[in-house]
């Protein structure tokens, strides 16, 4: 097949495209830059992964094309982005942008070059399976292998049109051999530190880069019984269950010598509420409503037992029962309460390895 892959500069889409070459696909290289407001800042590191992509492509045999789908990115993730911390909710754009760029503008744009599949470098499976009764066929998206690296998480707004152009050529591998393989076939990307947090902040202070978009407004630091324990330098910076950089340790007045978290946003108020002890009755929640669904088969999931619900990243699936609502919204309720449910973030529900989609959590 002539299969395009998104080369990101790192290692695992680097494997994945050696290993689709050695199968004997017809292989081009593409690499994504979806973000130049400050592309030539310290943080910012297309530059140097470009030059990756490239090398590895180079190494392997292919060829590969730079395209900007920076104006996509703006429009469809970062616009939301912003809308959604300027409403108080802490948005996961990773998960919007795989839906809108990765496998939505990129996808098209490898279609426009006669490709028959695309492939990422995500540790992720998609199979196609065909029921014999209704002769009808459909994919689904199954975990990684590797459980450490597993993104099925970030991949749940996917739709059967693009499973079924998408391939994961190391979905099945776990992390250390993806690595092996590319110091075998002398990838110079082999040991390359994977990349983490948003992609379009980097490594860059979080609050210096926000408050360029979002005006600062300060407010009030309360307790749940409304005694102020400090000022809040903008809703906007927190997030639920955070415990670093609150600057209320250590008060005069505290005897129980517990840490603070963040557990509530009032937006009317421009308050923020807070907590001590990681355990508090507020940071535990034995149920969610999340909208805006979006489910791998088209369709919600008939009734049946328990399930299994992520409400973040590289959290251990909780047993739950999913009350569809309506086309857009459900509800979870887990069997045992779950620790800082945050507004904004995706509640994504699997049964076993089976990812079934997922919602915004409200």
């Amino acid at each position: 097949m002539k299969v395009v892959v998104g080369m990101s500069g790192g290692v695992d889409s680097a494997v994945a495209a050696l290993l689709l070459k050695r199968a004997g696909h017809e292989v081009t290289g593409l690499f994504m830059k979806n973000w130049e407001d400050d592309d030539d800042d310290e943080y910012c590191s297309t530059r140097e992964d470009l030059v990756d992509a490239v090398s590895a492509a180079e190494r392997i045999g292919i060829d590969i094309e730079a395209v900007n789908f920076a104006a996509e990115y703006k429009d469809r993730v970062f616009a939301t982005f912003l809308a959604e911390y300027r409403a108080g909710r802490t948005p996961n754009p990773d998960v919007l942008c795989n839906a809108e760029i990765k496998f939505k503008a990129f996808l098209d744009h490898a279609l426009a070059l006669g490709a028959e599949k695309i492939a990422t470098g995500h540790y992720a499976r998609v199979e196609a399976r065909h029921d014999a009764a209704s002769g009808t066929s459909r994919f689904v998206l199954l975990k990684g292998l590797d459980p450490g690296k597993d993104q099925s998480y970030f991949l749940h707004r996917l739709t059967q049109a693009q499973l079924a152009r998408t391939l994961f050529p190391v979905g099945h591998l776990p992390k250390s051999e993806v690595r092996r393989l590319a110091r075998e076939a002398g990838l110079a990307n082999h040991a390359k530190r994977d990349s983490t947090g948003i992609c379009f902040i980097g490594e860059r202070p979080f609050r210096e880069f926000l408050s360029r978009y979002l005006p600062r407004e300060p407010g009030p630091m309360v307790t749940p019984e409304g005694v102020t324990v400090g000022e809040h330098q903008g809703l906007m910076y927190y997030t639920i269950g955070q415990r670093q950089g609150l600057g209320i340790g250590g008060r005069r007045d505290d005897t129980t010598g517990e840490p603070w978290y963040v557990a509530g946003k009032d937006l009317a108020t421009n308050t923020l509420t807070v907590v001590q002890g990681h355990d508090h009755d507020l940071l535990l929640k034995r149920s969610l409503e999340a909208a805006d669904a979006s489910w791998i088969a088209g369709t919600p999931p008939a009734p049946e037992p328990e399930l299994g619900a992520k409400t973040r990243y590289r959290q251990a699936d909780a047993s739950c029962l999913l009350d569809i609502e309506d086309a857009a919204d459900f509800r979870l309720d887990f069997r045992s309460p779950q620790w800082a449910v945050t507004p904004g973030q995706s509640a994504v529900v699997y049964r076993g390895e089976e990812c079934l989609g997922g919602g915004i959590i409200r």
